[in-house]
């Protein structure tokens, strides 16, 4: 299966997703469909999660580098492969690249985290590091590709990478075959399309939904003006689906084949991702728990049995931690307050006291005693407390008033 440039906008069969399963058999691994009882008691009907955050290298990226690497002709497997990405892509490529023998390039911007770059390194690729963003290393990346030789990979915009991960679909309706709604996160739009096409095919009436975030949804203006249209600065934390621009390729598919496009909220992916570590006990990166903060956002709009596509699990640990807390904050979990009081010995003791009665875990305190604002005898304490839900914060600032103490953020 492979395509020239001159027909890269050949459509994507069916045929051609089946032909990528059976090319990915003992390469990638069938993931598992894990029911969430939480999530089902939400939505009211079956909620099922598609656990592509524990495919090899972490997401469902090797399926699209493996068929697309797999297709070239000797000549091109000869010139080696190059690919430019944050992360996954990268990943799913150096592995891909590895078991074909074929040596690969990667170029990741030099802000990548630095788990992700010696990931890519451990599966045998050779990592540049360039520019900040990724609009600046695909841009390496590409002229690496004409002064070398050497084939570009992209992420999303090719008929073997939109087969390779439509793979996810067909797994999806031979584990499921029962499903009647099947959610997945767009960035590009490669996965999205793959899916589309191999459920569409065996099932027209099961309703594929996209969601992306909200701060870099290129899709819905894109669709309205009927052509792939850029998002200027798109910004969301979730980087896997962070992309200005919708590939021209997955665009048309997309258009065609799924039935809606939402968007989610930053606050909604960071309680998805939280919701996914505590319920599910699974680690998913913020674009892989988009399609649980559809759900979280508008649970009555989407008909059971429901398929959420785990679609990454290479969350930055410093990430992580930044996430998780705004994912209790967002849930009122987590309440950050100062506040003055008397500047005296004990006084640090007596307001942690307080709050002990009200049972709160302090997490953090910062005790400033010196300071323009504060007058002689007063100190500024600032407060970061682990807390029950919205009612115990409340319950928190009003024991606060009660002792006494002037709560001024």
């Amino acid at each position: 299966m492979s395509y020239s440039t001159a027909d890269s906008f050949r459509p994507v069969t069916l045929d051609d997703v089946r032909g990528a399963q059976k090319m990915l058999s003992g390469v990638a691994r069938v993931t598992a469909l894990e029911g969430s009882r939480h999530l089902s008691q939400m939505v009211g009907a079956p909620v099922h999660l598609k656990c592509e955050n524990l495919q090899r290298t972490g997401s469902f990226k090797l399926r699209g580098a493996y068929v697309r690497i797999a297709g070239l002709l000797p000549e091109e497997r000869a010139a080696g492969v190059v690919a430019a990405s944050a992360g996954n892509h990268a990943q799913g490529v150096a592995l891909a690249s590895a078991l074909l023998g074929v040596r690969s390039t990667v170029f990741m911007p030099k802000g990548a985290p630095l788990p992700k770059v010696s990931a890519t390194r451990d599966y045998g690729a050779e990592v540049r590091l360039h520019g900040q963003v990724v609009d600046e290393t695909l841009a390496a990346a590409q002229e690496y590709a004409a002064e070398t030789g050497a084939v570009f990979i992209h992420p999303f915009d090719h008929p073997d990478i939109i087969a390779g991960q439509g793979t996810v679909g067909l797994e999806i309706m031979e584990q499921c075959p029962e499903a009647r709604t099947i959610l997945v996160g767009i960035g590009g739009g490669g996965l999205a399309a793959g899916i589309a096409v191999a459920v569409k095919s065996l099932r027209p009436d099961v309703r594929v939904v996209g969601v992306q975030a909200a701060g870099a949804a290129a899709y819905p203006p894109s669709l309205a003006a009927g052509r792939p249209v850029s998002v200027e600065n798109p910004a969301t934390m979730a980087d896997g689906i962070k992309v200005g621009r919708p590939g021209d390729v997955p665009f048309a598919i997309i258009g065609e084949l799924v039935d809606e496009v939402r968007t989610v909220s930053e606050d909604e992916l960071s309680a998805a991702l939280l919701l996914c570590l505590e319920r599910a006990k699974l680690v998913v990166e913020p674009a892989g728990a988009s399609p649980v903060a559809a759900l979280l956002s508008e649970p009555g709009a989407f008909e059971g049995p429901v398929v959420a596509v785990l679609s990454g699990g290479n969350v930055d640990p410093v990430l992580m931690e930044r996430v998780l807390r705004h994912g209790m904050a967002a849930q009122g979990r987590y309440l950050a307050v100062r506040l003055r009081l008397t500047d005296r010995p004990g006084a640090l003791a007596t307001l942690l006291g307080a709050l002990s009665v009200v049972d709160a875990n302090v997490l953090d305190v910062s005790h400033v005693r010196t300071d323009p604002r504060l007058g002689l005898t007063e100190a500024e304490v600032e407060l970061h407390l682990e807390t029950k839900g919205p009612a115990h914060c409340a319950e928190v600032g009003q024991a606060l008033r009660e002792a006494g103490y002037t709560v001024i953020g």
